[in-house]
């Protein structure tokens, strides 16, 4: 898998986030995955916190599916 997690997960956050579907807040994800995420490319957070993202964001079984893969390793 040569795309990190963060490369994967903001530009669906950021179409979510744009669209108004969700907000921050919403996603139950703490201020320090988020800056894990967006600054340490090999950091992917837990499988149990990205089932709670996909759920939270409404993703589609395809959006999920990529996220999960990552959880997987």
């Amino acid at each position: 898998m040569e795309r990190s997690f963060g490369a994967v997960f903001f530009p669906i956050y950021d179409r979510k986030m744009v669209s108004g579907e969700i907000t921050f807040g919403q996603l139950g994800l703490s201020k320090e995955d988020f800056t894990r995420i967006c600054t340490e490319k090999d950091f992917v957070p837990d499988q149990k916190t990205i089932e709670k993202l996909c759920e939270k964001m409404g993703l589609a079984d395809d959006e999920a599916a990529r996220l999960l893969e990552f959880a997987q390793g």
